[in-house]
């Protein structure tokens, strides 16, 4: 069974935002991480928040909730 993950159009600059005021990504945040890792049709501004997002994390600049 193949599961197809699609981001809604904005997820990843409101992610973004989310991220930066609260420092810490939720659930629902680390789902839509997940699909845009995998999504191929990412522009390169949209791959790169998603980079910035991740290294953010590996850091410890970025908190993961629960």
């Amino acid at each position: 069974m193949l599961i197809q993950l699609q981001l809604i159009p904005g997820a990843i600059a409101e992610m973004l935002a989310s991220v930066s005021d609260t420092g810490s990504l939720t659930l629902g945040d680390r789902y839509g991480l997940l699909a845009a890792t995998l999504d191929d049709s990412l522009s390169e501004e949209e791959r790169r928040a998603v980079n910035r997002l991740l290294r953010a994390v590996v850091r410890g600049r970025v908190k993961i909730s629960s």
